[in-house]
This record gives structure tokens, sequence and C-alpha cells, in this order.
């Protein structure tokens, strides 16, 4: 559920299909600028009511789905 939402928000700022992106996808890889990173972080952290007090230290889909499901 967390992952398909955080795919969802991925996808629909920076313009790719849901498909594209796994668990395991680079944002670096995804050609995510740090503005990009820092617009998918604010949904994300909207969406699940948490606060990523690092994003930069979020460099992967799976980081910030396990960040998400530890503390919301």
């Amino acid at each position: 559920m967390v992952f398909e939402k955080v795919r969802e928000i991925v996808a629909e700022n920076l313009g790719l299909e849901e498909d594209e992106i796994t668990l395991d996808s680079k944002f670096e890889d995804l050609d995510v600028d740090s503005l990009d990173l820092f617009q998918v972080i604010m949904e994300a952290e909207d969406e699940f009511g948490v606060s990523i007090e690092k994003p930069e230290t979020m460099l992967t889909v799976r980081d910030v789905v396990e960040f998400i499901e530890a503390n919301k």
C-alpha cells in the first residue's frame, strides 16, 4: 500500500510510468534533481502524515517507503 502510493507520487512528479518505478529505483537513476525530490518528499509527507527531516538521505524509493512504514 505505501509503495504503491509512493510510486504514484514519484510517477506523477517525474512524468514516468508507474511500471518504470520499483522499490529499488534510485532517484538518481530516475533523473530526479533536488527540486523534484523535495516535491516528492513533501507530497509523501502530506499523504502519510510523517516528517522526513533529512530528505537528502532518501536515495531510493525503498528508503522513502521504509521511512514511512517505520514512522506512521
